[in-house]
Formats: C-alpha cells, sequence, structure tokens
C-alpha cells in the first residue's frame, strides 16, 4: 500500500467537500413558501450520511451540524453531491448490499439540488432534528488495550516515500482475542495507510533471515531504502491466475505476521460480529507497516497508535484477512487500461464479510467476482472509478457464502498514460513495489471459513500417531501431535487446533482456510504433509517423526 503524491490542499479540499452542500440566500420565515430547507430536508441527510467525516476534531476542514455552518458551502455541496463524488463511495450499486453503504439516494440528491436552487434556506428551527451521537475518540468505544510507537519518526521535508515496519511489544503473558481493532495516525498529513501484523519471536526469526540482502536478492525485489521493489527484468505474468504460485512472490511483505487491522482513508475500524475474532499469541507483539509520504513540503513527525477490545470469551470462528494480489504485472509505458488479474480458491465453505481494493495512484477500476464450480461467474463488488484518496473498505449487509473449489477473481484495470492526472510519469514502465510511484494490486477481503463435517469415524490411533511429528516449509518447522484419537496442529506462536479428518489421509483445520494431506512413500510412511491455501499448494516436508504424544504441546 502506499501514500498520495496529491498536493495536501487538494486532499484536503476533496476531504473538506466529504458530504456537503455549499451555500446560498438567507433563511426565510415564509415556510409555506419553501421547496426544501436545511431544518426539515436537508439536516436529516447530512446528519446520518456527511456527519461522520463533517463535525469537530475530523478530518473534514467544516462542520455542517448547523445550517450557519454549512451554508457558506452550499453550491460547492452541490456540485459534488450531483457528481456523486461526495460522500465518497466507489461501489457500483446493483450487485450486492451493502452495510457501511454511504452513498446518496437519487432523492436525496435531488433534494440537497433544490436547496441549494432555492437559495438554500434555514426553514424552521423547530422541525431540525436531534444532533446525532458519536462515539468518543474512539469509534469502537474505549479500547481495553491501547499500544503506541514507542518513539516519533520524524520526516524530513523532501524525499523518497518511506515503509517502515515499526515494532510495539504487547508485553501479553497469556492469549488473547480480538473483537475489534482501530488503528489512529498520529499524523494524517503523511500517514496513508497502514496495516498492523501480529509477530510471534518465531515470525521475527524468519522475517529477520528473509529480510537479509543475500535473501532478497534470490527473490523479484530489491531494496531501495526503506522499500521494497519488483525488479524490472523479474518475469511478467499480468494473469496472476495461472501464475506461479498464484502470482503471490515470496518476500512481498505477508511474511511479516498475521494481519490484524488496516488503516486507509475512509476505511472504518475492523469491528467483527460476536462469536468471531483474531489471535493474538501470548509474547507477541505488533507490527505497525507504515507509508508515508512526504507532501507537505516541511519537517513532520508521526506517533501512531493502534487500540484493541478483547473478546468476552473464547469465539466460535476466527476471522481471516487475505488478499487475492499479483506480485508479478508490469504496465507498459503509455498503456490507459492495462488489465492485472489475481485469485484465491477457497478450498472449503466459506463466508465473505468485507472486501477492500487496494491500487495506487494509477489504479483505475477493480472487480471481485465469484467464478462457481458449475461455471457461474459472479460479480459480487466493481469499483468502476478507484480513488486512491478514498481506499473503502465494503462490509457486506450479510455474510455471502462461498461454497468449497469457488474461485475469487479480481481484475484491475491500470491508467499508466498521460490522460491520467495523478501519473507520476507515463513514459516509464510500472511495476509492482511500496512507494506510490510504482504500483500495487491487491483485493483484500476478510472471512470465516465453515469447519466442514466429519466425512468419517473416528480414525484409528495408530492411523494418528503415523502422522505425528515435525514438518518444515523452508526454515519453518511446526509440529503435528497426537492427543488421544485426535491429531493436532502446533504452529510456532499458534493456537493448538484439530486437524479434522475428511479421509484417513485428507484433514481440514478450523483455525485457517486450506486442506491438509498426508503422503506416503512405498513403505507406508508418511513423509511429506500437501497443503492447499487458496489455490497454492505447499509442501512440509517430515523431518522428525519422533514426536512423542502428550496433551500439553
Amino acid at each position: 500500500m502506499s501514500k498520495a503524491f496529491v498536493v495536501c490542499f487538494s486532499f484536503c479540499f476533496l476531504l473538506a467537500l466529504c458530504c456537503l452542500v455549499p451555500s446560498s440566500a438567507n433563511g426565510t420565515k415564509n415556510y409555506a413558501k419553501i421547496g426544501a430547507t436545511f431544518s426539515k430536508d436537508v439536516a436529516p441527510i447530512f446528519f446520518q450520511k456527511c456527519a461522520p467525516c463533517h463535525r469537530p476534531g475530523q478530518l473534514a476542514p467544516f462542520s455542517i451540524l448547523s445550517f450557519k455552518e454549512a451554508r457558506p458551502w452550499a453550491r460547492a455541496i452541490k456540485e459534488r453531491v450531483v457528481a456523486r463524488q461526495m460522500p465518497p463511495w466507489g461501489a457500483a450499486s446493483h450487485f450486492v448490499k451493502f452495510e457501511n453503504d454511504s452513498s446518496l439516494t437519487q432523492s436525496e440528491i435531488d433534494t440537497i439540488a433544490r436547496w441549494v436552487d432555492e437559495g438554500a434556506p434555514e426553514g424552521n428551527r423547530k422541525e431540525l432534528p436531534p444532533l446525532p451521537r458519536f462515539p468518543g475518540e474512539w469509534k469502537i468505544g474505549t479500547p481495553d488495550v491501547i499500544l503506541t510507537m514507542p518513539e516519533a519518526v520524524k520526516l524530513e521535508a523532501q524525499g523518497a516515500d518511506e515503509y517502515l515496519d515499526i515494532p510495539i511489544p504487547t508485553n501479553f503473558t497469556e492469549d488473547k482475542w480480538v473483537q475489534a481493532v482501530e488503528i489512529h495516525p498520529g499524523n494524517n498529513k503523511v500517514v496513508h495507510h497502514v496495516i498492523a501484523f501480529v509477530q510471534t519471536p518465531d515470525m521475527l526469526e524468519a522475517v529477520k533471515a528473509m529480510r537479509k540482502p543475500e535473501a532478497i536478492a534470490k527473490t523479484i525485489y530489491y531494496a531501495d531504502g526503506t522499500l521494497i521493489r519488483a525488479r524490472m527484468d523479474a518475469p511478467v505474468y499480468d494473469d496472476g491466475c495461472s501464475a506461479p504460485n498464484g502470482g503471490i512472490a515470496r518476500g512481498s511483505g505477508l511474511e511479516l505476521g498475521l494481519p490484524l487491522g488496516f488503516f486507509t482513508p475512509g476505511k472504518d475500524p475492523d469491528v467483527f460480529p460476536l462469536g468471531i475474532a483474531k489471535f493474538i499469541p501470548a509474547n507477541s507483539r505488533i507490527i505497525l507497516q507504515i507509508h508515508y509520504s512526504k507532501t507537505t513540503g516541511k519537517v513532520e513527525t508521526d506517533r501512531t497508535s493502534v487500540g484493541f477490545q478483547f473478546a468476552k470469551q473464547p469465539p466460535q470462528k476466527t476471522m481471516m484477512s487475505m488478499g487475492a494480489m499479483n506480485n508479478y504485472f508490469k504496465i507498459p509505458p503509455g498503456a490507459d487500461n492495462h488489465e492485472v488479474t489475481a485469485c484465491f480458491t477457497f478450498s472449503r465453505d466459506s463466508e465473505i464479510y468485507t472486501m477492500l481494493p487496494h491500487m495506487h495512484v494509477r489504479g483505475k477500476a477493480m472487480k471481485y467476482e465469484l467464478l462457481y464450480t458449475d461455471g457461474r461467474r459472479e460479480t459480487i463488488l466493481s469499483v468502476p472509478k478507484f480513488d486512491f484518496n478514498w481506499q473503502l473498505m465494503y462490509r457486506l449487509e450479510k455474510p455471502l457464502l462461498v461454497p468449497k473449489g469457488t474461485k475469487l477473481m479480481v481484475t484491475a484495470h491500470f491508467d499508466n498514460s498521460p490522460n491520467n492526472k495523478y501519473n507520476p510519469d507515463a513514459t516509464k514502465a510500472v511495476r509492482f513495489g511500496d512507494p506510490t510511484y510504482d504500483e500495487m494490486m491487491i483485493g483484500y477481503f476478510d472471512f470465516v471459513s465453515k469447519t466442514p463435517p466429519r466425512m468419517i469415524g473416528k480414525l484409528d490411533a495408530r492411523i494418528v500417531a503415523a502422522y505425528a511429528g515435525a514438518y518444515a516449509i523452508g526454515n519453518v518447522v511446526f509440529k503435528v501431535i497426537q492427543e488421544g484419537d485426535k491429531l493436532m496442529i502446533v504452529v510456532p506462536g499458534q493456537p493448538k487446533v484439530e486437524a479434522i479428518p475428511a479421509s484417513e489421509t485428507k484433514f481440514f483445520s478450523m483455525m485457517f482456510d486450506g486442506e491438509i494431506t498426508f503422503i506416503k512413500d512405498d513403505k507406508g510412511e508418511t513423509t511429506e504433509m500437501l497443503i492447499d491455501l487458496g489455490g497454492r499448494k505447499l509442501r512440509a516436508r517430515k523431518v522428525n517423526k519422533l514426536v512423542p504424544p502428550t496433551s500439553r504441546q
């Protein structure tokens, strides 16, 4: 993700127009002759759709909580509202319904336009609805824990973007289940986005090894200061659905840890339904991956915080955050509608809760489609005019059931032509990278995997014992242990979970969307484990079969 190369004044001006309506004539007391008034007709719209941004203490530069505050902006409000630029909402409306839809209906747009055309009168103050009530400083309510960057980051007035991974110790001595996450940038002028990762000590060691220069040299990337960028001569696969490893390249940043929460312009906090939560193991730390852009022309500082609300009891399901992403694409110079795809395949029945498209300033449009096993194809999100300044999370009104085997296909279009006024340089090819002047193609989504029913009865304990042992994927080692007739998976820093049998060799897990298959040699000895994660095939070799059965690992 990245930060915009947009003049700060222009960005703030767009924020200001977040929902609004400018001004015109004086109020009138002849209410019977007025077609639309602020008090009766416009204030209800403003209070519901605009006030979350346009009130004291928020990003928008003016408030609309009173006629006196809103009236000077009337004509500008009408212009933006009629053009459907405000309130910011990019999703086309004819596919599925979203719980957080902030767009205005045609009737609401017509009401605002009529009010402005008729002089923007105040009307009868007795008809003004009650002022909306808002949460305090934290939208999720008072957090159980607030973690803040140990030290402020200083950014020079000029120079390239900075992409920093900032660790914050949790000091949690026991496991935690998180119900809500809210990230508070310390300086909105330079912070464009933040991803909060959970990182265990084992993950930290793996990341250290991966970020060494000799390790980066073996990937498609190179280090440019604090930035990671794809090499121009790296292999090119615009169709990520048919690319090696599903279009995801090692070293792309996913290895930092488990995604916990996101901040992007206009996005709501991450709040999970009751009974669903995310996991923070004891002794973990939080990594804030922050993209800074030097847009103000002066020295700035930032000290970002993240707040958590914990689940009152262990959840029934785990919320998972994933991204259908392509790291291998290459946008030609001058291309005005370059297409890039990425895919994710659900290995069991699942429910999608949210979607969050992400690109940089050349991003033009993004679409999410479901490709069912029976050949049907369904669009569930279309953002025909992607706006880098407003990267919204689209929260479904009802979770969308996705059958096992369904493929989520994300299609992005990029405008690298001179016609794109935000384009840093239309004469250069563009690849995946951290800074805004590179590009990204990620279709984030939150989902829950439904635990499949047992397809067979209890397995014989001897069969279970044959699978127990230590397995390795690269330098990461995890255990499979036996507890009676159950098989348990122990990944470093993660809660122990049961591998649910679908057959004698095939298993599922409640904690991640994946299918596990044990492979045996000619002698019947277990040699490896095949893991299918969203269409990505991973092989874990068995490195030790002498792990004794225990119920305390």
